[in-house]
């Protein structure tokens, strides 16, 4: 059994977490900002489906990105090099999120359900929650969304309308949180798609320690502000 959540934003340790399904910690509560924000500082997230009540979660091991451990392969280079794109934050969030929350192949559903969007483009006002989007001929063609909490980065969910559009906002979001001093890129769960970018699983205990760390740590001016527009030469 797991516990249900109360009215106040308070989680149980993490510790208490499930081994199966893996990282399954609490259910209840709401969507409110406060709440969100709390789990997110203690390596909490909200994730369930449709008809569900809500679900928190924090796996061990968590997949994770050190931006300095990012890989880049040799065709994606080409890409970044040789195709015309321009890459913007923050400029279509709530048309990110709704991207994301679209079905894929075989997929019936989403997790990212019409509470989910409203909570988080709340957030998005409230200037926690951020999209790095990549543009082609002024169409969004693909991207990703997340939470910013201190040099934190809590990645969520991506999208692409055409080949390699969410590998571009992915590369220039670590590069340029990188330059900001972030260590350390919350992926969440593990993906084949995610370790062959450099993505790699941690220990609970060493997640939750950068963290703390990095959670508590001042934003530069320069965090969520970046533009670039490329033209192959």
């Amino acid at each position: 059994m797991i516990p249900w959540l109360g009215p106040e934003p308070v989680f149980p340790p993490t510790r208490l977490a499930l081994r199966e399904p893996n990282g399954l910690l609490a259910a209840g509560g709401d969507l409110s900002p406060q709440r969100i924000l709390a789990a997110y500082s203690q390596g909490i997230f909200p994730w369930f489906s449709e008809g569900e009540p809500i679900l928190w979660w924090s796996p061990a091991p968590r997949m994770v990105l050190c931006p300095a451990e990012l890989k880049v392969s040799r065709s994606m280079d080409k890409v970044l090099r040789n195709q015309r794109y321009e890459i913007r934050v923050d400029t279509a969030f709530r048309e990110v999120m709704a991207a994301c929350a679209e079905p894929r192949g075989q997929q019936q559903g989403t997790w990212i359900v019409p509470e989910m969007v409203e909570a988080y483009c709340r957030l998005h006002q409230l200037g926690y929650a951020h999209s790095f989007e990549t543009w082609v001929d002024g169409e969004l063609v693909g991207g990703l969304y997340g939470i910013g909490l201190g040099l934190m980065f809590y990645g969520e969910s991506m999208f692409s309308r055409r080949s390699n559009a969410s590998k571009l906002a992915f590369i220039h979001m670590v590069r340029h949180l990188q330059e900001q001093g972030v260590t350390m890129i919350d992926c969440q769960m593990h993906t084949r798609h995610l370790q062959s970018l450099g993505a790699k699983l941690v220990s609970r205990q060493t997640f939750l320690a950068t963290l703390k760390e990095n959670a508590r740590r001042a934003q530069p001016a320069a965090m969520w502000n970046y533009r670039y527009s490329h033209e192959p030469s």
